[in-house]
């Protein structure tokens, strides 16, 4: 038997994978960057107390939700159930409540419930925990890769703390990666190991804050080593162990808003070299190219406007073929009109004028269409005055004649001295002028 089977086999018979063995035994064995376990902490505070209440875990994966709540049934003296929310349905709950109520009436212990992957349950399963949460019956926890504001029905959120775990960083992982290699019981301590310092920052940069990832990257080499002692781990054993950087992203929650957000942000704040980075982030983690360039055009319209109105036929250009190529090669064209939105000028000028003039319609006293505006070109129209008054522009040798076209006095648009928009305003400005010089003519007569 090959030493994967025999891996296998033991798992088989019940042993557990290196990142479950390696969970934190103690509150300090927890990797230092999720701060709300430090000394004097709430969280700390109420598990030394041990008067937890329902909470909810919100983060990436591999950064240590499973594993607190691990560590948390040993810490409380009440009831432990734990389950995950993808493997069970209404049935189950309800049997794990109906103990737990049982439970207090007979003077046992009260239940603490950590249901992992809760963002599984859809909102009528989510519900059915509410009454037992909000009566104390039960202390909730609640893990979740997704934003629980969006994934978690509110009234579960409202009555939870919660806390959100972030990316373990480099230096966390390189340590806990040292630690396993150590540790005799849990890790490989019983094995002489041999681990390059590239190799460990290696896995520590690919895991992408997953510790779970790293981890499981060490106990492919190790496995995959045969009989070799001691067992020698360089850089290529680990590429070859993890194989490709991990990203995380969730092309329908949080990562995938959040991505998107950064990139209009780095475009709107003419940084060519954020920008480029959080496009790259998306396509090599699946997204849709023509999401990306649908962002692109509407910020050619919202933050770039007439500052640079070829802004607008570059995004076009871009949609149409990202559409016609996809990827890869439509990569370039991203890129292309990334580049070009963040070097352009900059103006929100259009964005202000259509929105004032959008609230003022909802709002407002409706104008009615001047007369002389109205259409003329059927039969009875000039009888009803529709038309009457109304002065062709191309008839003047300048293309323009003063002439009112709301009815009221109004201003909307207010070009900036940006760019091409800079020659906007010197011409709107003459034509303004040129039409109150003869509103304030038409009153002194």
């Amino acid at each position: 038997m090959d030493l994967f089977a025999e891996s296998r086999q033991k798992r088989l018979e019940g042993v557990a994978p290196l990142a479950v063995r390696m969970r934190p035994q103690t509150l300090d064995e927890f990797l230092g960057q999720q701060h709300f376990l430090a000394p004097g902490k709430l969280l700390r505070r109420m598990l030394e107390a041990d008067r937890l209440m329902s909470v909810i875990f919100y983060g990436p994966p591999g950064t240590g939700k499973t594993s607190l709540a691990s560590l948390i049934a040993r810490y409380t003296k009440s009831h432990f159930e734990q389950t995950n929310a993808a493997g069970v349905g209404v049935k189950e709950i309800r049997t794990i409540l109906d103990a737990a109520r049982d439970r207090v009436i007979n003077g046992g212990k009260r239940t603490v419930l950590f249901l992992d992957e809760i963002h599984r349950f859809n909102r009528a399963q989510q519900d059915i925990l509410l009454g037992d949460v909000e009566s104390g019956l039960i202390i909730l926890i609640g893990a979740t890769t997704e934003n629980p504001f969006f994934a978690v029905n509110s009234a579960l959120v409202s009555r939870s703390q919660i806390f959100q775990f972030e990316p373990i960083t480099r230096q966390d992982i390189v340590q806990l990666l040292h630690r396993a290699i150590r540790d005799p019981q849990r890790g490989f301590g019983h094995l002489k190991i041999e681990a390059d310092p590239q190799a460990l920052e290696l896995w520590a940069e690919w895991s992408d804050g997953d510790a779970r990832r790293a981890l499981s990257a060490l106990e492919v080499a190790v496995l995959s080593s045969g009989n070799n002692s001691p067992i020698r781990i360089d850089r290529q054993v680990a590429e070859e162990s993890m194989q490709r950087k991990a990203i995380v992203y969730d092309a329908t929650g949080d990562e995938h808003y959040d991505a998107a957000s950064a990139l209009i942000k780095s475009m709107r704040g003419s940084d060519p070299d954020a920008a480029l980075y959080w496009t790259a982030r998306m396509l090599e983690a699946g997204e849709d190219p023509r999401f990306i360039a649908r962002r692109i055009a509407i910020l050619a319209s919202e933050d770039i406007g007439l500052a640079d109105p070829m802004a607008l036929v570059v995004a076009s250009s871009c949609c149409q073929i990202v559409e016609r190529i996809g990827m890869p090669e439509c990569q370039l064209t991203l890129a292309h009109a990334v580049i070009y939105m963040s070097q352009a000028p900059k103006s929100n000028s259009v964005t202000t004028a259509i929105q004032q003039a959008m609230k003022d319609v909802r709002e407002g006293r409706t104008i009615p269409v001047p007369k002389h505006l109205r259409d003329s070109h059927y039969a009875g129209a000039r009888q009803l005055g529709h038309g009457t008054g109304y002065q062709y522009p191309h008839d003047d040798p300048s293309g323009y004649v003063v002439q009112d076209y709301l009815g009221v006095d109004k201003t909307y648009y207010s070009p900036r001295e940006i760019g091409f928009e800079l020659k906007v305003k010197q011409r709107l400005e003459a034509l303004r002028n040129q039409l109150k010089k003869e509103k304030n003519s038409d009153e002194s007569v």
